[in-house]
């Protein structure tokens, strides 16, 4: 280890035991969408930032049920990893008194960047970017739901080696909710105002920037939006939030649930994705002549998104469960299209105020909470910059709910169908590299097998906890 990487770490060492905090989790999350961690003293961060933590390669085919696949690059009991902190990423776990938290990257034992580490995947995306000259401004809008006590129906509720599990209560599979309150109703707030102030105090004193908290549609559920960052630092802020809220939720003798679907026929939770392209300081989102003021490159981006959303749902709406949530009408973004304002669109155009130069973003809304964010950010990158390359323009925008007009493409209605568009991707390929596609391809074969013959219900009560 470098001089200045241990004066740094122990700097950090001293400033988290100052604030009486013990112990360090150091996350990192699998294909499958599930968040990993080893967690170290914070005593022996100086050694950790320098060495590592080791760790399996395995992790990397495990599925939502904690069984695993295989891939022709990964697999096996054989090999060993090197998680390493982001210490710029440290941050005091406010809803977890005495921890820390900090994001990992990981190497082989030489040192080597691991090619299938999810998190360098995003950065080198974004770095691919920057040499074009284009800065991503990205952020996730996390929609959970909140269920009273932690019996059947929380993150334990799968039982056996499919992992299908009833998950309900006494009386069935319907949760136990726990704001009764109308949908976007000012009464589910007041219900679960203590509960709320209390994820917005833990944010705050983590440094998140909260641009907004309130009920959505679904029984007891919410959403919260935070500023955008880079994509690593917002994929990383994706993980920080969804954790916070777990943690302040347990607090409170809650789960937070975050599964694409909690109750079958049920409107699910999405994790939507905004995002916005900048170049010198200036949005390239707005100022444009084309498609309501969007520059030619922007255009061209977004057009790069729309093409390969079939491929990018197997990235973004990865397991089983994401299908039943993407249904139409229900604001889920079920089929390729994009327009302005339009939360029916899988690509929703936002212009933004006049007065505001930052507003100007797109919505992707066909993701869900399922899916990896590192993967999420960078292959919408990739897939962006592949749309700059080839010129591409934006098809006529749609108005109105596109099942109604009867010629909108319909996105993959099944995680095998999203996955034939996944492996045919060149440009997805071409961008994770042999080692992370076929890990993520063997993923989501596995998983679609495991839950080969299960009902609706039954997929969404072995998942709705997992993630």
């Amino acid at each position: 280890m470098n001089g200045a990487l241990n004066d740094a770490a122990r700097a950090e060492a001293r400033r988290l035991t100052g604030l009486g905090i013990r112990g360090l989790a150091l996350t990192w999350v699998d294909n499958a969408g599930l968040t990993r961690v080893k967690a170290v003293p914070v005593r022996r961060l100086a050694e950790v930032a320098g060495r590592g933590v080791g760790m399996s390669p395995v992790f990397d085919v495990y599925l939502v049920d904690d069984s695993m696949t295989s891939s022709p690059h990964v697999g096996g009991p054989d090999g060993d990893l090197r998680l390493f902190p982001d210490l710029a990423r440290v941050t005091p776990l406010a809803g977890q008194p005495g921890w820390a938290w900090a994001p990992a990257d990981r190497y082989d034992q030489l040192g080597r960047t691991h090619p299938v580490c999810q998190r360098q995947f995003a950065g080198r995306m974004a770095t691919r970017a920057a040499e074009r000259d284009i800065e991503l401004r990205m952020g996730f809008e996390t929609e959970w739901v909140v269920t009273r006590g932690r019996g059947r129906d929380g993150p334990g509720d799968t039982t056996g080696a499919t992992g299908l599990g009833t998950g309900g209560d006494e009386d069935g599979d319907e949760p136990r909710y726990a704001g009764i309150g109308p949908a976007y109703g000012m009464a589910r707030l007041v219900e679960l105002s203590d509960y709320l102030g209390d994820v917005l105090e833990a944010l705050a004193a983590q440094g998140v920037d909260v641009l907004q908290i309130h009920p959505e549609y679904a029984p007891g559920q919410f959403e919260v939006s935070v500023a955008p960052s880079d994509p690593v630092g917002a994929a990383d802020l994706a993980v920080l939030v969804r954790e916070t809220i777990r943690a302040v939720s347990a607090r409170h003798g809650l789960t937070a649930l975050f599964g694409p679907i909690v109750a079958a026929g049920g409107v699910g939770n999405g994790c939507h994705v905004h995002l916005s392209l900048w170049r010198d300081g200036k949005n390239l989102c707005r100022g444009g002549d084309g498609p309501f003021g969007m520059t030619r490159r922007s255009e061209a981006f977004l057009a790069g998104v729309l093409r390969e959303l079939p491929a990018l749902l197997a990235v973004g709406a990865p397991s089983v469960a994401s299908y039943l949530r993407l249904e139409p009408s229900r604001w889920a973004g079920a089929f390729q299209c994009w327009g302005l304002e339009n939360r029916e669109a899988a690509l929703r155009f936002v212009a933004g105020a006049p007065d505001d130069p930052a507003g100007a973003n797109a919505e992707v809304k066909s993701f869900d909470a399922a899916a990896n964010p590192y993967l999420a950010t960078g292959s919408l990158i990739a897939v962006g910059l592949a749309g700059i390359d080839a010129d591409l323009r934006l098809p006529d925008p749609v108005a109105g709910d596109p099942v109604h007009a009867g010629r909108e493409r319909r996105l993959p209605t099944s995680l095998p169908e999203a996955l034939e568009h996944f492996t045919g991707s060149a440009v997805l390929r071409e961008a994770l590299g042999d080692p992370l596609f076929e890990a993520i391809a063997a993923v989501r074969h596995a998983e679609a097998e495991l839950f080969e013959g299960a009902s609706p219900q039954e997929i969404a009560n072995a998942t709705r906890g997992r993630y």
